[in-house]
């Protein structure tokens, strides 16, 4: 085959390939909205321009916790050094949604949607995406918290350790415009049983128990959220009333409220918005009126 031959079925042959080639992946829009959802099978980020959450003010009983949040997400809006966070401990004591109004009250006050903190959510299941990830908000240059809930490894899983490199240690580093903020029931992230097996099992136990438990290391703001007593969940419980402007005498709600409470089996601030919910219905006032 003469080379006047060839050269046109090379163009076909290119031609053909391009057709059945995937699209490339669209160009990440940070502009488009202050919170996103990413999809790491789509390499793109999914806009949420309504954020389930409720005010800063509204979360009873973490008093502590909330302003070291608060203090250290408002130095990262304004370009000053700050630290990845891990809120962990008691079930339903408001750590997402700490994050999330902690995020909405930086923003508040920022007209300019540029100079606004970008809140991305990623699922525990793309956490080995995380590094791509970080690419596309570094090139992009917005302020962006990376937020993970409910984080937590099992035996065998070994995608923590790219966590690992990418909170700190890694070459590249954490972005300067990055924050990761993670919520787990766990403290290191780890079930206890299965730092107790690698202790038990390793050669050495102390730096097999040193691997697992210094991922939790990589956060520099440690917040623990404790269950709460029973006059912080009434408190709770007074803050929604107030918020939806609920005309229930307060004798009434404090008595229906520690009855729901009982038939729980705990105390928390998802228990008492469980329960705000529930009279909210029976009073026909919409939700909508305490964001």
């Amino acid at each position: 085959m003469t080379e006047n031959e060839l050269l046109p079925l090379l163009t076909r042959i290119a031609d053909a390939l391009d057709r059945i080639a995937p699209p490339p992946p669209p160009a990440l829009a940070l502009d488009v909205a202050d919170a996103f959802i990413w999809n790491a099978e789509a390499v793109q980020l999914t806009p949420v321009h309504t954020v389930a959450r409720v005010d800063l003010s509204l979360l009873r009983g973490v008093d502590r916790v909330r302003d070291i949040l608060l203090d250290n997400t408002e130095r990262f809006a304004k370009g000053l050094p700050a630290n990845n966070a891990l809120l962990w401990g008691a079930r339903g004591m408001g750590k997402s949604s700490l994050v999330k109004a902690a995020h909405a009250a930086v923003n508040a006050d920022v007209a300019d949607a540029a100079r606004r903190v970008a809140l991305i959510e990623i699922h525990r299941e793309d956490i080995e995406s995380l590094p791509q990830l970080l690419r596309l908000v570094l090139a992009d240059g917005r302020n962006c918290i990376i937020f993970c809930d409910d984080l937590s490894f099992d035996a065998g899983d070994a995608s923590y350790k790219s966590l690992k490199a990418v909170l700190e240690g890694g070459l590249e580093g954490r972005p300067k415009n990055v924050l990761f903020y993670a919520t787990s029931n766990r403290r290191h992230l780890m079930p206890r049983d299965m730092i107790e097996n690698e202790r038990s099992t390793a050669i050495n136990p102390s730096e097999a128990v040193e691997e697992k438990v210094s991922l939790s290391d990589r956060f520099g703001l440690w917040l623990g959220f404790h269950s709460c007593g029973q006059d912080v969940y009434l408190e709770m419980i007074r803050g929604y009333v107030a918020a939806l402007k609920l005309d229930i005498d307060a004798d009434t709600v404090q008595r229906e409220a520690l009855e729901w409470a009982t038939t729980r089996g705990a105390r928390s601030g998802r228990v008492a918005w469980q329960f705000v919910q529930d009279l909210a219905g029976r009073s026909g006032v919409m939700l909508d009126a305490a964001e």
